[in-house]
């Protein structure tokens, strides 16, 4: 019977088909400098315009996805959604903060309020007479509530970072903390881990299990692991990274060793213009590699992220253009293309989860540069000479100081030659000497020992 009537279809026999939460967490770069000169091609209001676009198209792909913003700045990483307990201000409780006492008094009237009074409540704003919040108007209102919770607390958070970096710190650091943003990012993915895999199966296992089981079977169940990715927004140019070369090259093995995606979009800085307090290059070689971020190119291609260089019209572009076209295009108009490509490159290419890609053709990269950047310089190098014990990379400038000092960064003592390029005697490498070839073993039978009887004719 349960065969003629197809209930076998619809039974719980089936595995469950459902798409497991994906955790989106988004570090993006809010070093003033780096926006200073990029803001006559596109400004930060309408980068973060297309961002929480962006959010609420990911939330929007499946209700139970996740999301996570941190800000990677010019002197600390800091958290813009959701909000921690360290930047959370006292007395508050339950998502808000209670600034009157007519608030505190209405906390225990909740049961004879009539509803649309309790969510206008629950949103922490003061309602009027028609039940909604006195400071919201009618097109926020009607707004979806997980959309408008997660933009409220994001702008808030980030006009507070950004007012309280006074013009000082932007002088001295004008580089952007991307390696402590992902340690947040990696402690913040691994205790949601554990908490989905305790909630899904009632034990708590370790993210570097769940990673190692999930990929040893292609087949498993995708619905009991939460899927992670991170997708880094930078503009800074890696000439100033150089000194968090080792905390990022650990955060890399680390998201390759728990199947984390990096996912990279690089904003570029105009050309003809550099971000104040970089060290100048000499070596032709390095300059390609002020436009994009080497580290994280290698972070992209280690952990099988997408990394994309974007390219926005500039104002300059779109003059020469509307020149040639007659019509008279102004910088708004600028403006507004870079902001169109910059949420093209987001919903085209790194909205699909990571089970997602699996069936679609993701934009590669193949001219990914793998070289390195020394510590006492900063130049992006091909070759140089590397600490056994701290592995730090030094270029030939160093040398004495090499040959002298020691590292710079451990202080070990270190047998460098001083003579010569690339720290060989003379300027010539040593002769490479071929192993000498072992003698075989001579086994029985052999022509030493007793002659055997010739066959008779």
């Amino acid at each position: 019977m349960e065969g003629a009537d197809g209930s076998k279809h619809f039974g719980g026999d089936l595995p469950s088909q459902e798409q497991s939460p994906s955790l989106l967490t988004i570090i993006l770069d809010t070093n003033p400098a780096a926006w200073a000169l990029l803001h006559p091609t596109l400004t930060l209001s309408s980068a973060i315009a297309d961002i929480l676009v962006f959010i609420n198209a990911h939330l929007a792909c499946n209700f139970t996805n996740q999301i996570a913003i941190i800000a990677s700045h010019c002197d600390k990483a800091q958290w813009l959604y959701p909000t921690s307990a360290a930047q959370k201000p006292p007395g508050h409780k339950h998502g808000r903060v209670r600034t009157t006492q007519h608030e505190t008094e209405d906390e225990d009237d909740d049961d004879i309020q009539p509803a649309s009074n309790k969510r206008a409540k629950l949103n922490g704003i003061p309602k009027t007479d028609h039940g909604l919040p006195s400071s919201m108007s009618e097109s926020e209102s009607k707004k979806y509530r997980p959309f408008r919770m997660i933009e409220e607390e994001f702008i808030k958070n980030l006009q507070s970072l950004i007012s309280g970096t006074s013009p000082e710190t932007i002088q001295q650091k004008t580089s952007t903390m991307v390696a402590g943003a992902l340690t947040l990012a990696l402690s913040y993915i691994n205790r949601r881990s554990q908490e989905y895999q305790e909630s899904m199966t009632g034990v708590s296992s370790n993210l570097a299990d769940q990673a190692v089981a999930a990929g040893s079977d292609p087949h498993a169940d995708t619905a009991s692991v939460l899927q992670s990715r991170i997708l880094v927004i930078t503009l800074s140019p890696s000439t100033d990274l150089a000194h968090q070369y080792i905390p990022m090259m650990n955060a890399i093995f680390a998201c390759q060793r728990l199947n984390i995606l990096i996912d990279v979009l690089q904003l570029p800085l105009p050309p003809d213009l550099k971000q104040p307090g970089a060290n100048n290059v000499s070596d032709a070689s390095t300059k390609s590699s002020q436009s994009s971020t080497v580290f994280l190119q290698q972070a992209s291609d280690a952990t099988h992220g997408i990394f994309i260089a974007a390219r926005l019209e500039s104002t300059t572009d779109s003059k020469s253009s509307s020149r040639q076209t007659g019509s008279n295009a102004g910088d708004g108009d600028a403006t507004s293309l870079a902001r169109y490509s910059m949420l093209t490159y987001l919903l085209t290419s790194l909205l699909p989860t990571p089970t997602s890609r699996l069936h679609l053709i993701t934009p590669t990269r193949v001219d990914v540069d793998f070289r390195a950047a020394c510590f006492c310089h900063r130049n992006v190098i091909s070759t140089g000479f590397v600490c056994s014990i701290c592995l730090s990379i030094f270029c030939d400038q160093s040398l004495e100081i090499l040959s002298q000092e020691g590292c710079i960064t451990c202080g070990t003592k270190l047998s460098v030659r001083a003579e010569g390029v690339g720290g060989w005697g003379g300027g010539k490498r040593p002769i490479v000497v071929a192993p000498k070839k072992k003698k075989k073993k001579k086994g029985l039978g052999s022509a030493v020992g007793t002659p055997r009887p010739e066959t008779p004719a």
